[in-house]
């Protein structure tokens, strides 16, 4: 089924980092924010994500993101989605901490917030997901996998298993360096294991939709320069009774270690470009590349679950790749459905062939 648009027809933002407060009103498919360095366009794709999400891709604490001298930010957002009535999103933040509203009501559930207008990004940073640390790749598996379970019905279910699980994992890690009694780690695995087992099933099944997506988008990027293979690399079993089996036999090593050396905080995805390892063997040309087409897979995985085709931030991805390889992006993304914000220093650099609208962005000031 083909996916339905979600549109950001128009933002405003008070007191959020250098931006001038104003209304913009955004373009349907490609919107361009040119200007130097400096000037606010990575704060306003910030502005956009937060609206969406009510989180930073920058930075964990919202504190950072309100302007100095400001007490609070507000950011509202006005979303068209196909064959639904406009919707209005509000989120507030500041000393008086996070209020998130839809429609004039308040929402107290952040995950319900975060489910009502899907959003991916690509930003410098995201170059982590194939050179950095394995906790890149799990917090992608685990972001499309909270929209397979909106479908589902259980997206408070994926957020409650991350957040038990990982406070548990803090709580053993404290109770093997203390020596608790072995009760105390019995009832600590067993709750590691009920929610573990639940995130390993859920990020197996995410894969298995990001697959095919990852794999094919790369073919176009890289105009099939290289073959790509991808898998779920686990540390330990992923079945509830293997995984509390393994914590118990491992506790005599982890308390030495002061970690917990198997589980599903472990996984990683494992990348292999032509029968070898991206990490020690790609070039900075492949690893872009791959970053991109990671990206392109969690948007149309996220299309595919939800039937609404998210909304992609781009920051600066021109400056990342060669000529030839931007416009095998563009042309990749032009047969893609839903609006797209792409921050530049060339708005003559991209290779933009459908409809697009631009906009200047200067000490933080955004205008068409």
């Amino acid at each position: 089924m083909e996916p339905r648009s979600l549109r950001l027809a128009s933002l405003e933002v008070h007191g959020l980092r250098n931006l001038v407060p104003a209304q913009i009103r955004l373009g349907p498919r490609f919107n361009v924010f040119a200007g130097n360095n400096a000037q606010g366009k990575t704060n306003l794709l910030e502005a956009v994500y937060l609206a969406c999400t009510s989180k930073s891709f920058r930075v964990p604490s919202l504190d950072e993101v309100v302007r100095h001298g400001e007490s609070t930010a507000r950011v509202t957002a006005t979303f068209d989605v196909e064959d639904e009535p406009k919707r209005v999103q509000v989120l507030s933040f500041g000393e008086g901490g996070r209020t998130t509203m839809v429609d004039g009501k308040r929402v107290r559930s952040l995950s319900a917030y975060a489910a009502l207008s899907p959003v991916v990004v690509f930003e410098p940073r995201s170059l982590a997901l194939t050179q950095g640390p394995s906790g890149e790749r799990r917090r992608l598996l685990d972001r499309v996998g909270f929209h397979l379970a909106v479908v589902e019905g259980g997206a408070a279910t994926a957020v409650e298993d991350l957040t038990r699980y990982r406070q548990a994992l803090a709580r053993r890690r404290r109770a093997l360096v203390r020596g608790d009694d072995v009760r105390v780690l019995g009832a600590l695995e067993e709750i590691l294991s009920v929610h573990g087992a639940a995130i390993a099933a859920r990020r197996a099944r995410t894969l298995e939709a990001l697959r095919g997506p990852v794999i094919d988008a790369f073919a176009r990027i890289s105009r099939g320069s290289a073959s790509l293979e991808i898998a779920l690399a686990s540390r330990g079993p992923r079945d509830r009774e293997g995984l509390v089996e393994a914590l118990r036999a491992r506790r005599v090593d982890d308390a030495r270690r002061g970690t917990t050396t198997v589980g599903p905080h472990l996984d990683d995805l494992e990348l292999v470009l032509s029968g070898h390892a991206v990490r020690h063997s790609a070039s900075q040309g492949q690893h872009r590349m791959l970053v991109l087409s990671l990206v392109s897979a969690e948007l149309q995985g996220i299309a595919a679950a939800r039937e609404v085709a998210p909304i992609l931030l781009l920051d600066d991805v021109s400056s990342e790749l060669d000529p030839t390889r931007n416009a095998a992006l563009f042309d990749f993304l032009d047969g893609t459905k839903g609006q797209v914000l792409v921050t530049t220093t060339r708005p003559e650099a991209l290779s933009i062939r459908t409809e697009r609208l631009d906009f200047r962005v200067e000490q933080g000031k955004v205008e068409p």
